[in-house]
């Protein structure tokens, strides 16, 4: 059975400033995540790149072995030779990845063509002296292997500089697909970033002006104790806010800590129409949540249940683990109107879910059981 329970009021220092929880917004999971993942794929290119080279050296060395087969040529020695020769491609790669970022191509500029073309040259000339230098020093083909007297730089030049400019333009044509393909990836989560901030721009306006004309309400009706005390939990939900601002997840206790601290405003508008409770499992205390998920489902309750009936009503907050997934339902008394599934609280809800999981999350709003469950399943994560 799940633990019914309080949950408490979440704390806050007092000595924490305005500008420091507005800091906040320049570190969020999403930019960070980014972050991480540009540290590994720049970690996984570089193992491709090597990869790529071991196997283009093992292939065209197995090619070779297999021309020259009734010369009975050292396998190893020769595999290893030219394993050797193209590992020694894996240098002018990081130089040709650094000269694209320094001096890009697209659009097309002369100065930086001509740069590229020198660069090509250089690395063919190189490349073909490392060539020359290893088969001396190997010797692949044993006997048959030419002695320095006898190789001509001038022959070695003319017939291997075709390749290796085309493998420079290859590598520089991988180069760009990559870096393409990494801005593309960090457009898209910036604009996911942009879309999830503003889904929380909407709700954050949208529940404080409800909020503030509650409370104008009870100071017009002389009921100023009930005003500080929601002016107090205001404050509260604000900080909370700011706090964890541009975060998109928390642990679910403060978010039903914050949530409980909500209802408890609520409450203070309908005393004698409003009771509610909290039933949080504990061995989900620290799953992972978006921020002010809860909020708005319940506000969602509150105006299309409990404010709509002269009877007494009531908020329930239900969250446990039920597979790998995380389910949480807010249900309320009254009845699912016409309305309730088109507000901001509920269409936001939504898009905020979709933007963060995908199809991995569901989300349902039915009639149920004498009243109205809002029941939301996300994957199970919990906070670090």
């Amino acid at each position: 059975m799940a633990e019914r329970r309080e949950t408490p009021r979440p704390r806050y220092p007092a000595t924490r400033s305005l500008h420091e929880s507005r800091f906040s917004l320049h570190r969020t999971p999403i930019r960070d995540a980014l972050r991480h993942t540009t540290r590994v794929t720049r970690r996984r290119s570089w193992q491709l790149a090597a990869g790529f080279w071991f196997f283009f050296g093992l292939i065209t060395g197995i090619q070779v072995w297999i021309s020259m087969l009734e010369h009975h040529h050292s396998v190893p020695r020769l595999l290893g030779h030219y394993i050797l020769i193209w590992e020694g491609w894996l240098l002018p790669t990081a130089a040709i990845w650094w000269l694209a970022r320094r001096f890009p191509i697209i659009p097309l500029r002369l100065g930086n063509l001509a740069i590229h073309l020198l660069a090509a040259a250089g690395i063919a000339v190189v490349h073909i002296l490392y060539w020359i230098g290893l088969m001396l020093l190997i010797k692949p083909f044993d006997r048959m292997t030419a002695p320095a007297s006898e190789v001509s730089v001038v022959n070695w030049f003319l017939s291997r500089s075709p390749l290796e400019l085309i493998l420079y333009c290859l590598v520089l044509g991988a180069v760009l697909a990559a870096g393409y393909y990494q801005r593309s990836a960090q457009l898209e989560a910036s604009l996911a970033d942009a879309r999830l901030h503003a889904l929380e721009l909407q709700l954050q306006p949208h529940f404080l002006f409800n909020t503030m004309n509650a409370i104008s309400s009870l100071v017009r009706n002389r009921r100023n104790d009930e005003a500080v005390s929601m002016m107090a939990g205001l404050s509260e939900l604000l900080r909370y806010t700011l706090d964890h601002a541009g975060e998109q997840h928390v642990a679910l206790e403060d978010e039903l800590a914050i949530l409980r601290r909500y209802l408890e405003i609520q409450h203070s508008r309908f005393p004698d129409r409003m009771s509610f409770a909290i039933d949080l499992s504990p061995d989900v205390r620290r799953a992972a949540i978006p921020t002010l998920l809860l909020q708005p489902l319940a506000e969602n309750a509150v105006r299309h249940g409990i404010a709509l009936s002269a009877a007494p009503g009531v908020v329930e907050v239900r969250a446990f683990r039920e597979g790998n997934s995380l389910r949480i339902e807010v249900f309320n008394s009254g009845a699912l109107g016409a309305a309730s599934g088109r507000g901001i609280g509920v269409r936001n809800t939504r898009e905020r879910l979709r933007q963060l999981y995908g199809d991995a999350a569901r989300f349902d709003l039915a009639q149920d059981d004498g009243g109205v469950r809002a029941s939301v399943s996300i994957p199970w994560k919990e906070v670090a």
